[in-house]
């Protein structure tokens, strides 16, 4: 006759603290994975609104919407719609996920990018204003270093905009200094507007060639938002 022989204690307490290892060597691991597949799916999500522009701005005489204030006009996000495969139920933008950055931290918040609507006097101006009206693509000097839209910034000072018409919707826009991620404003009206620190330590821009591409956030300057270079 020959004995069963199980696990003792101490060799159960061995494994456990193995796995235990593993686990702790494999987490931080996985989580830079995940952080990694929501930074592409926020690329992905950005490439497919720049074909949306492109095909807008074929309709409308290269024309791209810019900002918006005092609730005149339409957004951005709206003037898009007719031009992406994902529609809002209603007035409700809860079901276009294109807009929706999967690193929000928010999950209500759908409009997760906000568009350059900064306007320049000349070269020299370091401050510049908002511009509500089109712009012909035609005017901008160096497309593919001049950003087009880029990750909305979150925090209390930040709108979360579920409905077309929710109060915030003409704020996701960029035309001042403040805006910029290296600022440490939160003002409502002129705090920080671009995210520092969505994807590592910057944002995703789409260019206006339509080119995605990230950007660390000290890198990112007011000359990349004027169209005259």
């Amino acid at each position: 006759m020959h004995r069963r022989r199980g696990f003792t204690l101490i060799e159960l307490l061995v494994v456990i603290a193995i796995i235990a290892l593993l686990m702790a060597i494999l987490m931080p691991a996985l989580q830079r994975v995940r952080k990694q597949a929501k930074g592409i799916v926020c690329k992905s999500n950005l490439r497919q609104i720049g074909l949306a522009a492109n095909l807008y701005a074929e309709e409308y005489e290269l024309q791209v919407p810019r900002g918006l204030a005092g609730g005149t006009g339409k957004a951005w996000f709206q003037l898009f719609m007719p031009f992406l495969a994902q529609k809002p139920i209603g007035n409700d933008y809860r079901t276009v996920d294109i807009y929706r950055c999967p690193s929000y931290p928010d999950k209500e918040q759908t409009v997760c990018y906000v568009v350059n609507g900064w306007d320049f006097e000349d070269k020299n101006d370091m401050t510049g204003k908002e511009i509500l009206l089109p712009s012909k693509l035609s005017d901008c000097e160096r497309r593919a270093y001049t950003i087009f839209l880029a990750d909305n910034e979150d925090g209390p000072w930040r709108y979360i905009i579920r409905k077309a018409d929710d109060e915030g919707h003409n704020r996701c826009d960029v035309w001042n200094p403040g805006h910029l991620p290296t600022s440490d404003s939160q003002d409502i009206t002129y705090g920080r507007r671009i995210s520092r620190a969505r994807h590592r330590k910057g944002s995703n821009c789409l260019f206006l060639d339509w080119h995605v591409e990230y950007i660390a956030a000290e890198d990112i300057t007011i000359d990349m938002w004027r169209f005259e270079k």
